[in-house]
């Protein structure tokens, strides 16, 4: 059975390292004692030893060890055998090269569905969707294939952005953006708001935190969703 967090951002305003979610992952990952760091997104070109430190700190403060998947001959191997499964933002583009490139993108998406927990934010929430074509990253590397992990029907943008009332700045919104995918592509997009996170229980998929998301499908007008909905019927 999937457990899934696929989270906006790991870090709000204001606050430290995935500090506003750490209630929920303490019982999300209540049975686990450790967990395998994917950190090939590297956020500001952060190293892989450095990112996985900073994920370890974080998770220390719940009592579950962390190991960089990066630290790992056999990346397959170590997927299979972990006990759960935390991907860190970063660029899209270069965490889905790496995780072609390792073979890891497979490994990954056959231990999530097969129930070993999973957390995501922001790039490691993009992949969660049927493809990466949504994210807000630059292309700075060109990735195999766009197809990601697929553990819900539907595409995620996370970090969604509404237009500021009032600016001055003439260049596209997010919702212009989702908008020009949809003529090319037929998935639902769910942009997910600072915050605001899905968690996938099985076949349910419930969004959490204090903020609506924005729901985008083609050909029909865009709409909130209201925190606390169950969009399982979303596909």
């Amino acid at each position: 059975m999937k457990k899934i967090i696929i989270a906006s951002t790991s870090t709000l305003h204001g606050g430290s390292y995935l500090d506003y979610l750490l209630p929920t992952l303490r019982e999300h990952f209540g049975n686990c004692k450790s967990l395998l760091f994917v950190p090939y997104a590297r956020p500001g070109g952060i190293c892989h030893e450095d990112y996985t430190k900073k994920a370890a700190e974080t998770f220390a403060a719940i009592g579950i060890s962390v190991t960089g998947l990066h630290e790992y001959e056999d990346t397959a191997a170590a997927i299979k055998d972990a006990e759960a499964i935390f991907t860190g933002g970063g660029n899209t583009f270069l965490l889905v090269s790496q995780l072609y490139k390792t073979g890891a993108m497979a490994a990954i998406e056959k231990a999530v569905k097969a129930g070993t927990p999973y957390l995501g934010t922001s790039a490691g929430s993009n992949i969660c969707g049927l493809t990466m074509q949504t994210t807000n990253d630059m292309p700075i590397i060109y990735p195999p294939s766009f197809l990601t992990l697929g553990v819900v029907p539907f595409n995620i943008n996370p970090h969604y952005l509404d237009p500021v009332p009032g600016s001055t700045h003439m260049g596209e919104t997010r919702e212009t953006r989702i908008n020009e995918f949809h003529q090319f592509n037929t998935q639902p997009v769910l942009g997910l708001r600072e915050g605001s996170w899905l968690d996938v229980n099985g076949s349910t998929i419930t969004l959490k935190g204090e903020l609506p998301a924005r729901l985008f499908r083609q050909e029909k007008p865009a709409e909130e969703i209201a925190a606390g909905t169950d969009i399982s019927w979303l596909k």
